[in-house]
């Protein structure tokens, strides 16, 4: 089974060196290296604030993150000896918690990408809360900033 990522498509947030995007849970960060890259030519320091890439001997990325995340539960590898790929889990995962850049005042999502980035994570949101129900294909308007509206609930 696919799950919602998959399913609605990925909005990337373009950078000189790749691209990162985010779900809920996690940001993912792909960055373009030199073909023939092999795991010990890349020096990858994750801490829950910070985020270093040294490719060799080459600084790609270096700087505080946007927020905090999860730093025993974050990896990276080396794809295709021409790839970098970063997965960040992020402490605070709710869907009024999206990303505005990578690093602090760095590799920031444009407007429209961003607003993408929102809705997308709004969308996920609804669909954790109704699993029944595929919001994959589905499109948002209003206020979905923040995560959306909190959604009523009934009790008996």
């Amino acid at each position: 089974m696919m799950n919602f990522d998959e399913k609605s498509g990925e909005v990337l947030c373009s950078t000189k060196w790749g691209s990162w995007q985010q779900t809920m849970d996690m940001v993912y960060v792909l960055v373009n290296v030199p073909h023939g890259v092999r795991g010990r030519d890349v020096r990858c320091n994750i801490s829950a604030r910070r985020l270093t890439l040294v490719v060799k001997g080459d600084e790609y990325i270096s700087g505080d993150l946007f927020a905090q995340v999860v730093v025993d539960d974050c990896v990276w590898t080396v794809e295709d000896s021409c790839l970098v790929r970063i997965a960040l889990w992020k402490c605070s995962r709710a869907a009024g918690d999206c990303w505005k850049s990578l690093l602090k005042d760095q590799y920031e999502a444009g407007m429209s990408t961003f607003d993408s980035m929102e809705k997308k994570l709004t969308l996920e949101r609804y669909q954790r809360e109704h699993p029944g129900l595929d919001f994959s294909k589905a499109d948002i308007t209003g206020n979905y900033h923040k995560g959306g509206p909190p959604l009523s609930s009934s009790t008996s």
